[in-house]
């Protein structure tokens, strides 16, 4: 599929995502100069505080996006709220200190003829060194605003929506299809809101002092007066702050709220909880999908930001409970379930049928080389390999930890590779060998040897709606709904789904209306 007819399939879903993108980044823009321009004066007018406040915007800066959404999720959830704090703090740095800068490099022969002629010093602020200052003002302004498009992408990561769902999802399946049509329109949002802040900032900038080029162009009689500013701005403003905030910060009340992990079988499983729920109920679905792996969902259901989201039973036992390898799948569930219930109020609903669990893949070519069947096999020329596996993977109990202390496996090099890619630079031979999930559809998509887990590290991984208590007395006809999807999709069909989407390029919403309908369970 060339890139255009892409475009044409998905064009709905980019232009929703744009509009999300859009709205995310202009009230995070707003936001920001509403409280940069102001700090930026208090600093100017009482300099001893420069140093501190300018410092901490620095510091802030330098934390990476991701840790800082990771700090922000406990207090604000998930969703468009630590989206938009996080641009927030990453936009302030430049209007901050343009601001102070600027007000505090204007000629001060030209404050002494104000105060001359009788200004007081506030009306030395507004008339004078405003104005004057507003060119540099602006500038910040226009860096931050592009700033806060790129940095609007990671907002898909926590369930905000956006363009970076499209970037993250493509990188999950290979699709430079997927990873242009989220990248090129960003780039465009970009460049636009440049331009418009560009003649937003010739409409208030005084004519007397705008800048052409390195001339600026003063005209004496010429005073900054606000009132003149062109209506079409302050139109444009307040439309973006009113729809914006009713778009994002209205709270919608009697709704489930679905979640999944950030990973094509998630997405499926979650379009499919949403779907049985839309048809067989008048109750309201919003879904967060592609949310950031384990932490981020079950933090989200876990404080009330999800009401529904698919898990696995191992990852309860490892990640959450923090137990040891167990190879029986019964007494996996049996022990996640009871523990959700007790620990954290979440009920654990039948396991949906198919086991998710880690695997060792190899290149067909590797395999025959090595004659590699088992992971033992593997263990014995590991160091002659190199590993190429997602972050999750290298910390975990069952993952290359488990791996170094029952296989004694110790790998030329351990590269920490997240999502597609790691089939890419395994398909690239820039990896020799890499972590999978049994039912992905990459390992059909790359023709890929799995290695047999001959000592049982990798404990059992049955897949399962879980869900709040309180959803669940809310709304207690779910039980019975979800539970007709309980061992209904086995191992070869989840492949085939997965397939569907990481191959075929189809979108896991219509994946999984169709398997429903197989299943006769909609219409």
């Amino acid at each position: 599929m060339n890139f255009f007819q892409f475009i044409s399939e998905r064009k709905d879903q980019i232009l929703k995502l744009t509009f999300q993108h859009i709205q995310l980044s202009i009230i995070a823009i707003l936001i920001a100069v509403l409280i940069g321009v102001p700090l930026g004066i208090i600093i100017f007018k009482k300099k001893s505080l420069s140093s501190p406040i300018i410092g901490l915007a620095n510091i802030a800066q330098a934390v990476p996006s991701l840790a800082l959404l990771g700090f922000l999720i406990p207090f604000l959830g998930i969703g468009s709220k630590p989206s938009i704090v996080m641009v927030v703090i990453y936009a302030l740095l430049p209007i901050l200190k343009n601001t102070y800068t600027a007000l505090n490099n204007i000629n001060p022969d030209i404050v002494e003829a104000a105060k001359g002629m009788g200004m007081t010093n506030n009306q030395i602020l507004k008339i004078v060194q405003i104005p004057l200052a507003l060119p540099i003002i602006m500038a910040g302004i226009r860096i931050s605003a592009v700033t806060a498009v790129g940095l609007m992408t990671i907002a898909a990561f926590i369930g905000a929506g956006g363009l970076g769902y499209l970037v993250f999802t493509g990188v999950q399946t290979v699709d430079n299809n997927m990873i242009l049509a989220g990248a090129i329109p960003a780039c465009i949002l970009a460049l636009l809101m440049d331009f418009i802040i560009g003649k937003i900032e010739n409409s208030v900038i005084p004519t007397g002092i705008k800048t052409n080029g390195s001339n600026i162009k003063r005209k004496r009689h010429t005073i900054f007066n606000p009132s003149k500013t062109p209506k079409i701005v302050a139109s444009i403003l307040t439309i973006c702050i009113i729809g914006g905030t009713i778009g994002y910060f209205a709270t919608k009340k009697d709704t489930i709220v679905i979640g999944s992990k950030n990973y094509n079988e998630q997405l499926v499983l979650g379009n499919m909880f949403a779907l049985l729920i839309e048809s067989n109920t008048n109750i309201k679905v919003e879904k967060k999908l592609n949310l950031g792996g384990t932490k981020v969902a079950f933090t989200a259901l876990k404080s009330g930001e999800l009401d529904i989201y698919p898990e696995y039973t191992g990852t309860g036992l490892i990640s959450i409970m923090k137990k040891t390898t167990i190879s029986d799948p019964d007494k996996v569930y049996n022990l996640v379930k009871d523990y959700y219930n007790k620990t954290f109020d979440i009920s654990w609903l039948k396991p949906l049928g198919f086991n998710n669990t880690y695997a060792m893949a190899v290149r067909q070519d590797t395999a025959k080389k090595y004659n590699l069947n088992t992971i033992s096999q593997l263990a014995k020329i590991s160091e002659n390999l190199d590993l190429g596996c997602n972050m999750e993977f290298t910390g975990r109990k069952d993952g290359l930890k488990g791996l170094e202390s029952i296989y004694n496996i110790k790998f030329k090099s351990v590269k920490a590779i997240d999502g597609g890619l790691r089939y890419a630079s395994l398909n690239n031979r820039k990896i020799d060998v890499t972590n999978a999930f049994s039912t992905e559809g990459l390992l059909k998509a790359f023709n890929l040897k799995v290695l047999e887990d001959d000592k049982k590290l990798f404990p059992p991984y049955y897949a399962a709606p879980i869900i709040r208590n309180d959803t669940l007395k809310k709304h207690p006809e779910l039980k019975e709904l979800l539970n007709k999807l309980g061992n209904n999709i086995s191992n070869e069909e989840m492949i085939e789904m997965n397939y569907k989407v990481d191959k075929l390029n189809q979108t896991p919403e219509n994946v999984a209306k169709e398997f429903l309908k197989s299943k006769n369970l909609i219409k």
